[in-house]
């Protein structure tokens, strides 16, 4: 993806179904479900870039000693510095004679980071800045294991400002509007109402002690917790937890947004955001590891029996489609065919753009997500050069014409690839501010000179999406145009994003998008703006009103113009105005047909077609536009918490 975007999070839970001591005769290591959850936050880096953290959570310690510890990195290589930590406590209490690495009974009662339970989560944020206090796991401690709870997770709440109040109205002062922490006080305050009916039960029956923290711990109903606190949520999310008493928890939205799956064997029950991570991690074929069903949970309890349990009504599923475009490792078998069918997806669209001229069109992609995409795009091309030369073949035969010099001709025709721009690793354009980063984007990528004949060849470049089109404007046009094509044709291949995220994608400012400033602009030269004061009314009154929405005003914007219309804008608005070249720019965006035809299995699409899932994302819509008109800046799913 050429325009950077965010996006929230990667989660990992590593559940150990034997002692300790298991694993180092089994495997020559106690430590080896540590090295599983580094290796499954390590297989989803991809998922977080501002914080890393850790929970880990000890089972059968002496009363007086830690039985939870996390540890929590911010900012560049935080993944890095979090396990060097770990490693550094690990080298320091072998040094001293604490803790001998090949003592499973040392080891668990004196490291921090070996136990039973272990939480991971790799951040990206989009609410609450990025400073450690809102880097996950979030932990509510108690002196009472079956009370002390800890969550980490990937997703954003609708709905924050709504919860928040309904925790004030249960009598608590919540501090701070996050969504992470509504989400813990809600299920850590019907966590405590399980606990206290309980031990008034148990210490009626005459328990006291242990016994009495036994049989409360045995009988926590972890799924009816759960059932109570999210009665009200609305968004998606796929949040992991642990109780103090040994019990896990990952729990998914109802309508399957964000990803979640789980993997189990004799020895271990292991979660994570993305299912190939646990295939790799654990040496498995993917269709060895299940995916956590739609408004369930997985409930691992604390005798590490792990079942899935039924927590809201399931919903339409709307899996999100940018998942399987962008943001999940490429080497999951099914989003790879994904990827190369939405690059074949457009051959038709491409040939079109460049009159069916093979012999003078070069075809290149956007490194380095668009590569799978650039596949299909060739093998694409391929198949209907097949057809092409069998009709050509066919036609010369009938016609008396096929020599072999005209046979050898027509075989000869290939698609004409070449690697036209490079990604500069070595530029980082996040060290500036927003404000002042420009000559440092115009030079993120680079070309390759000589692949084409000036002024002759058209040159078509894929990339995966466009969102704000500014590094295509400021850098790899710029770029490109300096080979001296005939014309630039830049493939999307997923549609036009024209709406709002508020599940987990950090996008949500309308003024940002590309598809959005052409549609504004189409409006305004052809005197039609008082739409924009039209649908400003219209999500005004929305607003005001008290409930769930159910109507896009902001799909009034686009309703006038074609896709075609809104491509060919932005072309316009994405030229470099200041470069010695006078050829032509075409952007050609896959359709929602396309994409649907693609990816078969994630429909979640409201990015491009403004069709939310849940009533939260039509509020959140007509905020963004209200704070468009009013010239604000800000997330939407944030102005609108208050």
């Amino acid at each position: 993806m050429s325009d950077p975007i965010k996006h929230e999070c990667g989660v990992a839970i590593v559940r150990l179904k034997r002692p300790l001591a298991y694993y180092r005769e089994r495997h020559g290591s106690a430590l080896w479900g540590m090295r599983k959850l580094y290796l499954l936050m390590e297989k989803q880096r991809n998922r977080g870039q501002d914080g890393a953290g850790i929970g880990v959570l000890k089972q059968g310690l002496p009363f007086g000693m830690r039985y939870f510890d996390r540890l929590r990195k911010v900012g560049p290589n935080c993944l890095d510095r979090l396990w060097r930590d770990v490693h550094e406590d690990l080298d320091e209490m072998r040094k001293s004679g604490r803790c001998d690495p090949d003592d499973p009974v040392a080891l668990h009662r004196h490291f921090p980071f070996v136990g039973e339970v272990s939480l991971g989560h790799l951040r990206y944020g989009t609410h609450g800045g990025n400073t450690l206090d809102v880097c996950h796991p979030y932990e509510r401690p108690s002196n009472w294991p079956s009370r002390h709870l800890s969550i980490a997770g990937n997703f954003n709440l609708t709905n924050a400002e709504e919860l928040f109040g309904m925790l004030v109205g249960l009598g608590q002062h919540p501090v701070g509007l996050a969504d992470t922490s509504i989400v813990l006080e809600k299920i850590g305050h019907f966590l405590d109402v399980a606990n206290e009916a309980l031990l008034r039960k148990h210490e009626h029956a005459g328990l006291k002690g242990v016994p009495l923290a036994t049989a409360v711990s045995d009988e926590v109903d972890l799924p009816r917790v759960l059932r109570k606190a999210a009665r009200a949520w609305d968004g998606g999310w796929f949040m992991i937890g642990c109780v103090g008493h040994g019990a896990a928890f990952a729990f998914r939205d109802p309508s399957g947004i964000r990803p979640g799956f789980w993997y189990e064997d004799d020895e271990v029950v292991a979660v994570a955001s993305e299912r190939i991570a646990l295939a790799t991690c654990f040496a498995v074929e993917v269709g060895a590891v299940r995916e956590v069903t739609p408004g369930h949970a997985l409930v691992i309890d604390h005798r590490g029996v792990a079942a899935e349990h039924s927590i809201m009504p399931a919903q339409a599923r709307r899996s999100c489609s940018f998942e399987r475009i962008y943001f999940s490792r490429g080497n999951d078998p099914d989003i790879y065919r994904e990827r190369k069918a939405l690059g074949r997806e457009l051959v038709p669209a491409a040939l079109a753009a460049v009159d069916h001229d093979l012999e003078h069109t070069v075809f290149s992609y956007v490194p380095n997500t668009a590569e799978a995409a650039y596949f299909g795009l060739v093998e694409g091309l391929e198949a209907w050069l097949a057809e092409w030369r069998e009709r050509t073949i066919l036609r010369l035969q009938a016609e008396n014409r096929l020599t072999p010099e005209a046979l050898r001709t027509v075989l000869a025709v290939r698609p004409w690839q070449e690697k036209a721009a490079l990604k500069d690793a070595k530029l980082r354009t996040f060290i500036t501010g927003e404000g002042d980063r420009g000559d440092l984007v115009a030079h993120a990528y680079d070309i390759t000179r000589g692949i084409l004949r000036p002024g002759e060849d058209s040159l078509v470049v894929i990339d995966d999406s466009i969102v704000r089109g500014t590094t295509l404007r400021r850098s790899i046009l710029r770029m490109l145009s300096q080979l001296k094509p005939k014309q630039i044709v830049v493939l999307s291949s997923c549609p036009q994003i024209r709406y709002p995220d508020c599940y987990g994608i950090d996008m949500s400012e309308l003024g940002k998008f590309i598809a959005f400033e052409a549609a504004v602009a189409l409006l305004r030269e052809r005197g039609q703006a008082a739409v924009l004061d039209q649908v400003y009314a219209a999500c005004v009154a929305a607003l005001a009103q008290p409930g769930p929405l159910a109507t896009n005003h902001v799909k009034a914007v686009y309703a006038g113009f074609t896709d075609i219309e809104i491509s060919d804008r932005i072309a316009e608005l994405v030229r470099p105005k200041d470069v010695d070249w006078t050829g032509k720019v075409k952007v050609v965006y896959q359709t929602v047909d396309g994409l649907r035809w693609a990816i078969r299995g994630a429909t979640g699409d409201w990015y491009f077609t403004g069709d939310y899932p849940t009533p939260g994302g039509y509020r959140v819509v007509a905020q963004a536009f209200v704070n468009y008109m009013e010239q604000r800046t800000g997330r939407a799913y944030e102005v609108a918490r208050g």
